[in-house]
Parts: C-alpha cells; sequence; structure tokens
C-alpha cells in the first residue's frame, strides 16, 4: 500500500469519526461573540543586576512597503517579504518600550505616540498610544518613572511625554536626549522638505518644551546612569542614539531605530528609509552597527521588530538574520 496514501485513509477516518461525535445542530449553536480586543502586552525578564520590562505601546502600520522602503534592493521587496511569509503590500512595525529597573532608577527608553496631538497621534492608525495602558497592566506608574531616556524625537518616541493638554505623563521624570536632536526638531527653520516635516517638529516642540529644565545631554559612549551607555547612531535623524545596557558582564544594544524592519533593513543594511533625516548616513551607520552586533553577539532589543523586539543579530551572506529570543526566555544569554 502506497504510504501517502495510507496517511491520507487514517486523517480521513479519524475525521469521520469526529464529525460523528458532533452535538445535533440544535444542542451546539452557542456561538460567542468576536471580542476584537487585545490583552494587556507587557514582557519582564532579569538582565544581570537589572529588571527589564517591554511594553507595547502598539503596532505602526506603514502601507505599502515600497513607500517606505527605498534605494538598493527596493526591487526586491515583494520577494523578501513573500520569503518570509509576510504581507508583500503591508508593513507594519511594533513598537516596544523598555522600562529597565536598575534598583536605584527606574528608566522609560522613548514613549511611544502618546496623544499630545490629537487627531495627529493617529497618523498610522488607530492601534498605536497603548503604552500608558500596557505600563499600568505591568505594575508600572506614570510618576514611578525617574528618567525617559530618548533614543531620536519622532513621534512614536516623544510624543507621549505629555498630554493632550500639554501636561506632562511623567512629572518626576528627567528626559536624556541627544542635544543635536533637540535643537533639530524644535527649530522651525527645518520646515521643510517631506510633508510630515512639519507635524513632526510641531509635536516635537509640544513634548520637549514641557521638559525643558529637565534635560540631561547624552554624550556618545559615555554613561547616562550607572550601567547605560549612549552610542550616537546618527543618520535616521542627526542625533539619533541606541543605548548600550550593561550590567553583571552581559551587554544588550537597545537599538531604537537602527533599523526599522527585520527582513528588509537586515537582509539588505543599504537599503534606505523614507523617514531618514539623512537616508544615505543612516544606511552607513546601520551597516557598521549590525556588523558590530553581529561580531560581538550582544542581545539586541528592537523599538520596531517583531514584539518584543528580543534577539540577536548574525552575518547571513551579503547581510544579517534576525534570531529572535522565544518569549519563554526569561534571562537572555
Amino acid at each position: 500500500m502506497n504510504a501517502g496514501f495510507a496517511r491520507r485513509d487514517l486523517f480521513a477516518a479519524g475525521a469521520a469519526a469526529a464529525a460523528a461525535m458532533i452535538l445535533p445542530r440544535a444542542e451546539a449553536e452557542a456561538a460567542a461573540p468576536m471580542r476584537n480586543d487585545l490583552p494587556p502586552a507587557w514582557h519582564r525578564f532579569k538582565w544581570g543586576d537589572f529588571e527589564a520590562t517591554v511594553v507595547s505601546d502598539g503596532s505602526l502600520p506603514l502601507g505599502k512597503p515600497q513607500d517606505s522602503f527605498v534605494g538598493p534592493g527596493a526591487d526586491r521587496i515583494t520577494g523578501m517579504l513573500t520569503d518570509e511569509f509576510l504581507d508583500p503590500n503591508a508593513a507594519t512595525l511594533e513598537q516596544n518600550v523598555l522600562v529597565l529597573n536598575t534598583g536605584r532608577q527606574l528608566l522609560l527608553f522613548d514613549t511611544g505616540m502618546g496623544e499630545s496631538m490629537g487627531a495627529d497621534s493617529k497618523m498610522f492608525g488607530p492601534t498605536t498610544g497603548r503604552l500608558l495602558a500596557n505600563l499600568r497592566a505591568a505594575g508600572i506608574q506614570p510618576e514611578q518613572i525617574d528618567m525617559v531616556v530618548a533614543t531620536h524625537a519622532h513621534c512614536d518616541h516623544v510624543w507621549g511625554l505629555v498630554d493632550a493638554s500639554g501636561q506632562r505623563v511623567f512629572p518626576n521624570a528627567q528626559v536624556a536626549i541627544n542635544e543635536a536632536d533637540v535643537r533639530f526638531w524644535t527649530d522651525d527653520s527645518n520646515k521643510r522638505g517631506p510633508a510630515f516635516m512639519n507635524v513632526f517638529i510641531e509635536g516635537a516642540k509640544k513634548n520637549l518644551n514641557a521638559y525643558r529644565d529637565r534635560f540631561v545631554m547624552v554624550r556618545n559612549e559615555q554613561e547616562v546612569v550607572p550601567g547605560v551607555t549612549a552610542i550616537f547612531a546618527p543618520g535616521h535623524t542627526v542625533g539619533h542614539t541606541c543605548y548600550a545596557i550593561t550590567s553583571a558582564g552581559r551587554t544588550m544594544l537597545n537599538s531604537g531605530d537602527l533599523a526599522h524592519h527585520q527582513v528588509l533593513l537586515l537582509r539588505r543594511p543599504l537599503m534606505e528609509f523614507s523617514f531618514d533625516t539623512d537616508p544615505k548616513l543612516s544606511a552607513q551607520t546601520r551597516a557598521r552597527m549590525l556588523d558590530r552586533l553581529a561580531t560581538d553577539r550582544h542581545a539586541v532589543l528592537s523599538y520596531h521588530f517583531p514584539w518584543p523586539g528580543l534577539g540577536h543579530v548574525r552575518k547571513e551572506g551579503d547581510g544579517y538574520g534576525w534570531v529572535a529570543t522565544p518569549m519563554n526566555v526569561t534571562s537572555l544569554g
């Protein structure tokens, strides 16, 4: 007997037996309503002597990937996404916000989209702006945050600093950020080029200006607080900064927007992203940093990679691959 046919016959027999056991239709109809909601999204793990919690601000849909990912290798986008069983017609990013408890301070890395800019806060759709609800679900209150550490001043990273009325969401927090980004994104003379620049600058002004008396200007390769070192990674914005988190001899890089997509910008590091301030510089920075991460084998927390954004980068051919850390692993190695 052909083994393939034997297996199919076995499956068919099993299905028939199962069907015979189904309750009569009148007794079986108890359809539950569709919930159309999501559970709180947070993930906690130990990092050396630190405690880390990743909290979601929700997904961020970009739409057609060819509108955002351009330049070298963009002609291969459809194939790259299809090969990874991803929708070739829609790019969706995550927003993975890190909360780090050092034992002395509670740090929040970026703030998500927030609601400070009203309708503009939903420019990427209704699925963003969930940080505060998920923070509270994780047992963290906004007033407990000692410092917001910003990777850069784009909408999905600092627009959650204040609420719609302009009041501080994190009333006891300092804000650590690169001075070049503060200057650029609060300067009206930079309202030129892409259409998004106007609202991005207005949003940055509203959110950053509320903390002017609480700024801590980060310096390249210097500690922001013990165990957290700023790594200048310009291009996406003029002052885009990654942060190396080191405790008990282990290092994890909070990579911010070094790479927005786990397939497109890792397989093709020199591809460009349409929201980059300097796309060429951003691509060069990305290629250099990815090579360093693959060589040093440091763990990575990526803001926009699939939830919760934890994993490693490894060299694959002319580019790199993303190796996600399983969710059931509570202590990265």
